[in-house]
């Protein structure tokens, strides 16, 4: 007798292997990508790498003594994969993450690297001599030992305070280096020896996370192109300009600068002879979207994908022939993979989303990382045009003894009349003769989307497995649907994408299978930002309760953020300017009508959105009497990322949902507590 299929739940979701990085062979034979396992007892994963043929056949293991081994690149002979570690080797472990090379037939892996200040990203010189890495370091310390000094006297100092004059200092959870900028540097793989290609002047990569796409090494080693905000004064708005440096002599000049453009992931053609980057045209508008352009030898540079309404998503990938570069873009809900002739024909689509997460390029070999609503990220490759395959079942055997819910892509006449997207998860078993719970899941951003993907932290399949329709909208603002519904909510946050939600709970409302005594909304970030909105503006008895995850009340408050030089731009003007303007943007100015529940979720950790929203959001429902619940961790950001508090996370958020079900009881009743 068949085995009874089980309902999907959290303890299951870290069970699942986890895919990262990949890069592919030379030769289009292989791929090496990254697996993490996580321990629910331990309360951390481990990554490995893995090795996959791009015809099929069973994945091998390649490395296996380090915690976290990532970000792997195949050397361009072929004969070696590089990667980024922390281990301990001949007696020493890592203080920072390190550079590996591994040959792809197995053995043990070669620390190459001995830089204290710790390695970001990289990429391999087209020689497979050398490769080129981002680290931060003191630009006013010259040489590998004497950073090596400076890192080891901050390490030992005594004092612990943060002191800058910068007006960028901090990204998502963390503080930038204190005093440390991110330069190139250049590393012998055979000897170790490491040149900072940026010592003793002002140049230095962006300061928002700076990785691989940053940069590009021409095809005969001689030049690097990379991404530089020109002002004195680093901000993450700023317009970048594209610069080439002469790797033998360090000499730069300035390809591209225009204050009105900001120019991004630079990539060399096969012949070295065009560059491809993204093109932003911030001097007409802070939510332009990426353009696909071109510069070449003796010709202005020139937007490719002007008249294609979509924004192209780094990285870029030269096709073999030289002919058209492939990159992602989101579009409805989806992001699929496209190529872009260069001749000015019309993009065609490589890989159909789902999500696709990554991606590389050799030859007339593509091989790509994409999720779906009903599966985690899995592996393919497509040789030429043939039809893409898949080449891992990593997950199979798991998710085989699951149930999962249907879905549907629903098209609601939404604000000012326009279509607006909205995905309908259902429970697993549905019946349409029954009656359900309702669940809004917004996303955030706002320009972002809920997409056709498994997202592991708000997860639509485990959310159904609870016995709820959830309900996705993709409001005014969100991105993928053209830069005219993007735009469209700049300087009047909340007001459009209320009427998308609401439009989304009269359709479900209409339903014959929805429990109207029994509708929820739940939201994280702009969407915690929405619940917030949606209890000072719409009517108590419309929900049973809210969810706020690491949500926005106050955008004055909000100023402490590490983006705060954009609400100018979207709110549409600076608080002291305005503060009427952004009052009317502001949950916070509409506390006297917030009567509904609310678990209040947030990070100490989350810079994004600091913690002192959620607080005050908080301490506002309780000062007004309203039933509010807090879950506060110290030592998250803006998204639960341990096993145990992601567990504690769902368990919280499903326990407060019950405890408000008009069909499960009392409102009064008190959640259970976990962990």
């Amino acid at each position: 007798m068949a085995q009874k299929k089980k309902l999907l739940t959290v303890d299951d979701l870290w069970q699942l292997e986890r895919i990262g990085a990949l890069s592919l062979a030379p030769d289009g034979a292989q791929a090496v990508c990254s697996v993490t396992r996580f321990a629910m007892d331990d309360n951390k994963g481990a990554s490995s790498l893995w090795l996959l043929s791009t015809f099929g056949g069973e994945a091998r293991r390649l490395t296996s003594c380090g915690e976290k081994d990532g970000l792997p690149a195949w050397s361009p002979r072929g004969d070696r994969i590089a990667f980024v570690a922390r281990r301990e080797q001949e007696g020493r472990k890592d203080e920072t993450p390190q550079l590996y090379v591994i040959a792809p037939d197995g053995g043990e892996a070669r620390r190459v690297s001995d830089f204290a200040p710790g390695i970001d990203a990289f990429k391999w010189f087209p020689d497979g001599k050398r490769i080129a890495f981002i680290a931060w370091v003191w630009p006013d310390t010259r040489g590998t030992k004497a950073q090596a000094k400076r890192f080891k006297e901050f390490k030992d100092r005594k004092e612990s305070a943060y002191v800058t004059s910068e007006a960028q200092y901090r990204f998502w959870d963390r503080n930038l280096p204190m005093g440390r900028v991110a330069h190139l540097h250049v590393l012998d793989v055979a000897t170790g020896r490491v040149r900072d290609l940026f010592e003793g002047g002002a140049l230095e990569l962006p300061r928002a996370d700076p990785d691989a796409n940053m940069f590009d090494i021409s095809p005969d080693g001689k030049r690097i192109v990379f991404s530089f905000d020109p002002q004195a004064q680093k901000q993450p708005d700023h317009c970048k300009a594209l610069v080439e440096v002469d790797v033998r002599s360090a000499r730069a000049r300035t390809l591209l600068i225009d204050p009105a453009w900001d120019f991004e992931a630079p990539r060399f053609s096969p012949d070295g002879a065009r560059l491809a980057f993204t093109a932003n045209h911030q001097g007409k508008t802070h939510t332009a979207p990426n353009f696909l352009a071109l510069l070449e030898t003796g010709r202005p540079w020139r937007v490719l994908s002007e008249a294609w309404d979509h924004s192209v998503n780094a990285p870029l990938r030269w096709a073999g022939d030289g002919a058209s570069l492939v990159f992602s873009a989101e579009d409805r809900g989806r992001c699929n993979l496209y190529r872009f002739p260069t001749d000015g024909g019309a993009p065609t689509l490589a890989t159909q989303g789902g999500w696709v997460q990554g991606f590389d390029v050799a030859g007339d070999t593509v091989v790509s990382t994409a999720d779906a609503m009903d599966h985690p990220v899995r592996v393919q490759a497509q040789h030429g045009r043939a039809p893409a395959q898949r080449i891992e079942r990593f997950n199979d055997a798991l998710l085989a003894k699951f149930r999962l819910g249907a879905w549907d892509e629903i098209t609601l006449a939404g604000a000012q009349g326009e279509d607006v997207q909205m995905w309908v998860v259902y429970p697993p078993g549905f019946d349409r003769k029954k009656k359900y719970p309702l669940l809004h899941a917004i996303h955030g951003g706002p320009h972002a989307a809920s997409g056709d993907t498994f997202h592991y932290r708000w997860n639509n399949q485990v959310f159904a497995a609870q016995g709820y329709v959830v309900a996705c909208v993709n409001y005014h603002g969100s991105s993928g649907f053209g830069h005219a519904f993007l735009d469209s909510i700049t300087r009047r946050w909340g007001e459009l994408e209320l009427q998308d939600v609401e439009a989304g709970t009269d359709w479900l409302l209409r339903q014959p299978w929805a429990d109207r005594k029994r509708v929820f909304a739940t939201g994280g970030s702009y969407g915690g930002y929405m619940v917030a909105w949606m209890n000072g503006h719409v009517a108590r008895e419309r929900y049973n309760a809210y969810v706020c995850h690491a949500g926005c009340f106050d955008w004055t408050a909000m100023f402490s953020d590490d983006g705060y030089p954009w609400f100018v731009k979207e709110l549409g003007a600076w608080y002291w300017d305005d503060p009427a303007k952004i009052q009317s943007q502001s949950p916070h100015a509409f506390a006297k009508a917030m009567q509904t529940p609310t678990l209040v979720i947030h990070g100490a950790l989350d810079y994004r959105v600091p913690d002192q929203q959620g607080l005050a959001y908080y301490n506002t429902l309780k000062a007004k009497g309203v039933d509010a619940r807090l879950v506060w961790f110290p030592d998250e950001n803006h998204w639960i990322l341990k096993p145990r508090n992601s567990k504690l996370w769902y368990g919280e958020f499903f326990d407060w949902l019950k405890a408000h079900d008009t069909a499960k009881g009392s409102k009064a009743a008190k959640p259970k507590l976990h962990g």
